[in-house]
């Protein structure tokens, strides 16, 4: 009984209600765009719910945090948004907590360490929708052709980035510090220079000697050396990173699991090894999950709930992961991919999750760092550029940010 009791009531009143859902897109393109598993999910839905329709909107991933953001000020926010950040939203008093939307058996199914990172003050604001963690991803064949082996170190990466370019290839290691989803390439690259966002205590340290050291080994190593490819990192989109990689242009790049899949199908042969550091393997994999929240301004914390719960349904959660080979976020569903053989190549993914380091999801000022990042990140490895009065100028915006809150 108590278990049917939370997310139930509303602050509307009787009638049809229609739910706003902004989304992100995870597919590669038209034909396996997440616009197709959200329609399908919402007609569902909708069966089962008749008094409640489900209007979906999906965008890139360069797009759909500004486009939920504008919604905002707009003064039109979506009723439920799946995005990259939640908690400057949660401290402006604009979402329901996960108390107030969903039933306690689909709060408790949720992995702790992904939704430690979803609360602000102690209260769970930010849903994880998927998750995922990073190795370096190298083509097989291309380093059989030219008698190399996985890098385990930086100097590894650029000396088998070296003899990738001399025999043709045109991204040795392909860097994607384009907007798209630069916070992530970024992070990585921290954490396996022994760096990260915050320092111990969780204040900002973007700038701090360790970072500013990775990103000028970066610049002098990879792209000063024409290792990079013939697009300018921070011209280069992650998306576009990915499609070389399927295509057999790129000879290594930091990618996720939906990569090892679609570069299969397209028979590139994937090699994955974890995060090369300055002097060996990276300890502990960046982890990433991305979030869904109810908005309340439409006051639809009733019909909210209840899409959110049938959302986080097994069935829905493991089409979703197994469509786009991402590591799904509520225990059942976990325990359903470790047990079957046909997830066997993510089973290293999920093992690696529980200790992997997220960025700092909970800060409110994160949403306004995490663009600043996006935007600036790649001039810091620009011909003449000097990384660290770029890393000082994001590292100064995230604290006003941070300030201002």
């Amino acid at each position: 009984m108590t278990a049917t009791l939370s997310g139930c009531g509303s602050d509307t009143g009787g009638g049809d209600v229609t739910l706003k859902l902004v989304a992100a897109d995870y597919g590669t393109g038209a034909e396996n765009s997440s616009q197709h598993y959200w329609d399908d999910v919402a007609a569902k839905f909708t069966q089962k719910n008749p008094g409640i329709k489900v209007d979906v909107a999906v965008y890139s991933w360069k797009d759909v945090d500004r486009k939920v953001a504008e919604m905002v000020e707009a003064g039109d926010a979506p009723d439920i948004a799946q995005i990259g950040a939640y908690a400057d939203y949660a401290e402006a008093g604009k979402l329901y907590t996960a108390d107030e939307m969903i039933t306690i058996r689909t709060g408790a199914n949720f992995l702790p360490s992904l939704t430690d990172a979803g609360k602000v003050d102690d209260k769970l604001y930010g849903l994880p929708f998927v998750a995922s963690t990073r190795l370096l991803f190298y083509n097989k064949k291309m380093f059989d052709q030219a008698g190399i082996s996985a890098p385990q170190t930086w100097s590894d990466i650029r000396n088998d980035a070296t003899a990738l370019k001399q025999r043709g290839v045109s991204y040795p290691f392909a860097l994607p510090l384009g907007e798209e989803e630069s916070q992530a390439e970024t992070l990585m690259w921290l954490l396996s220079g022994g760096g990260g966002y915050t320092d111990e205590v969780g204040n900002y340290d973007i700038d701090s000697p360790a970072n500013i050291a990775t990103f000028k080994w970066l610049k002098s190593n990879l792209v000063d050396k024409g290792l990079t490819g013939p697009v300018s990192p921070g011209k280069l989109d992650r998306a576009k990173a990915f499609e070389a990689f399927t295509k057999g242009d790129v000879g290594m790049l930091n990618g996720h699991p939906t990569l090892m899949q679609e570069a299969e199908k397209k028979g590139v042969e994937v090699g994955m090894v974890p995060l090369p550091g300055n002097d060996g393997p990276t300890e502990g994999s960046m982890g990433v999950a991305d979030w869904m929240m109810g908005f309340k301004e439409h006051g639809n914390r009733a019909a909210i709930g209840k899409f959110l719960n049938f959302a986080y349904e097994d069935e829905n959660v493991l089409a979703f992961a197994d469509q786009y080979d991402l590591l799904p976020v509520t225990g059942t569903a976990s325990e359903a991919m470790e047990a079957d053989d046909k997830h066997k190549p993510l089973h290293a993914f999920l093992e690696a999750l529980p200790n992997s380091q997220l960025p700092p999801f909970g800060k409110t000022s994160w949403a306004k760092a995490s663009e600043t990042i996006k935007k600036e990140i790649g001039t810091a490895v620009e011909p003449g550029a000097h990384p660290e009065t770029v890393l000082v100028d994001i590292a100064t915006k995230a604290r006003q940010a941070e300030s201002a809150e």
